[in-house]
């Protein structure tokens, strides 16, 4: 058997001291995550988030930097994930715009009121990437190649 992790992007928009999540039923749970998602057939890392973010947040996404690469195996389900986080800034709100399925609602919340509901956090990678996004982590997207 070949072990297959999950290739995975995510948004980390900050404005104003709070970052956008979207809020999202998993599992049977009602949980906050970033914008995140799985890669599609034959689509970049970078197409990926900008993609996800639109359809989860009705945001446009503007990537501007990597903020980490994180693995991360699930612990009731064994499978891992293998997540590129991206940094970045988004306009061209789309309000009347539907929302991915499973997603309830696209909020702008602060790291505060996020650990004050540990949880609701979807993984151990929502808090991270956003501390790693804090303490100043960048790195060029160029890292990112497809061949």
């Amino acid at each position: 058997m070949i072990w297959k992790p999950h290739a995975t992007v995510a948004a980390i928009i900050e404005r104003d001291n709070h970052f956008l999540v979207v809020e999202e039923k998993s599992d049977g749970q009602i949980v906050f995550n970033q914008p995140a998602g799985h890669l599609d057939p034959d689509e970049s890392f970078l197409d990926a988030v900008i993609r996800e973010t639109r359809e989860e947040t009705a945001w446009r996404l503007h990537p501007e930097a990597i903020t980490g690469l994180y693995r991360w195996k699930q612990p009731e389900t064994n499978r891992t994930f293998v997540r590129v986080a991206f940094c970045g800034h988004c306009d061209d709100h789309r309000p009347d715009q539907k929302l991915d399925k499973g997603i309830l609602r696209a909020v702008w919340m602060t790291r505060d009121e996020l650990i004050a509901q540990p949880d609701k956090l979807r993984s151990p990678m929502v808090i991270r990437c956003i501390d790693d996004y804090l303490s100043g982590k960048r790195y060029p997207i160029d890292l990112l190649v497809d061949i």
